[in-house]
């Protein structure tokens, strides 16, 4: 099936980015949100993000900047979002049971061709389409922050889903400009997976006082060659989001590995959410520096 019409539900920092690529790639899009000042935000940033960084620099001229955010329509209206779309992605918190709600919801609203795709990052898919009465049709798009950015998608195979809807969401990505690769349904998926494994045992070494956050992230960099230590990379994400993550994946694997370490806990607890508020691992400063932060000195 040919995508022309895409909604996206949620209109946070991934469903916006979300948006933006679809609407920089041809495809009218349905920003949808509970709120209008949600909405008003959201667009605000899709228009300064295309006009700094495309506009501005050259990548794209004022007319094209204009169209892109022409091709995004916003509204609080969830029937009308879904109505007329090829594709949805639902961006919404990664709450299972508010998830099942929405896929349950937007069934009954869209045509018979629509395929539904939650950007879950952790959660089963399979379950997610198992409130809707076209699992063939239900499928997960992992983008990653930021998303217009970012090239992965991790493209998520729940049980039962036609090979025909796989093939539909792997052109979807590439037309997006994204490497696509494909899962199985399995907690975490591929990145998360790992990563999860890798903020954890980084949370231990600072916990138990081995190494600082900065000497694992030193250490990581020029040992390992990634371009952001974990513990950087776990303030990117956000305490409260590796939280609820580490705990859903936990909740239904039951596996000791994929429990959350009492350090994110005990960081969420004091308020310290990464940076996102500026407290994470490091205090980050209006100046743009960071300094590590002392956390039980």
């Amino acid at each position: 099936m040919e995508i022309k019409n895409v909604a996206v539900l949620g209109s946070g920092t991934m469903g916006h980015g979300i948006a933006q690529a679809s609407a920089m790639a041809g495809y009218n899009v349905k920003l949808y949100d509970i709120a209008q000042a949600m909405l008003d935000k959201a667009t605000g940033t899709i228009k300064g993000n295309i006009e700094k960084h495309f506009v501005a620099k050259g990548k794209i001229k004022p007319e094209e900047g204009a169209a892109i955010v022409g091709r995004i329509a916003a509204t609080t209206n969830l029937k009308s979002a879904v109505e007329d779309a090829d594709l949805v992605i639902e961006a919404i918190p990664e709450n299972m049971e508010m998830k099942k709600i929405v896929f349950a919801e937007i069934d009954g609203f869209c045509p018979a061709h629509t395929i539904l795709a939650s950007n879950t990052s952790v959660l089963p898919v399979t379950a997610i389409a198992g409130a809707t009465n076209r699992k063939e049709k239900c499928i997960g798009l992992h983008f990653f922050n930021p998303a217009v950015v970012m090239k992965l998608v991790e493209v998520i195979k729940p049980i039962g889903v036609a090979d025909e809807t796989v093939d539909a969401a792997l052109a979807f990505c590439k037309k997006l400009g994204k490497t696509p690769v494909t899962v199985k349904d399995v907690p975490g998926f591929i990145v998360n997976r790992l990563l999860g494994l890798l903020y954890h045992e980084a949370a231990q070494i600072v916990l138990e006082g081995t190494a600082t956050a900065e000497e694992v992230d030193l250490a990581m960099k020029l040992g390992a060659g990634h371009p952001m230590g974990p513990c950087e990379l776990a303030d990117f994400g956000g305490f409260d989001i590796i939280t609820n993550a580490g705990d859903a994946v936990y909740n239904y694997t039951h596996n000791a590995r994929d429990a959350v370490n009492i350090l994110y806990r005990k960081m969420v607890e004091a308020g310290r959410l990464g940076r996102k508020n500026g407290k994470g691992f490091y205090d980050y400063n209006s100046d743009g520096t960071k300094t590590v932060a002392k956390l039980f000195d």
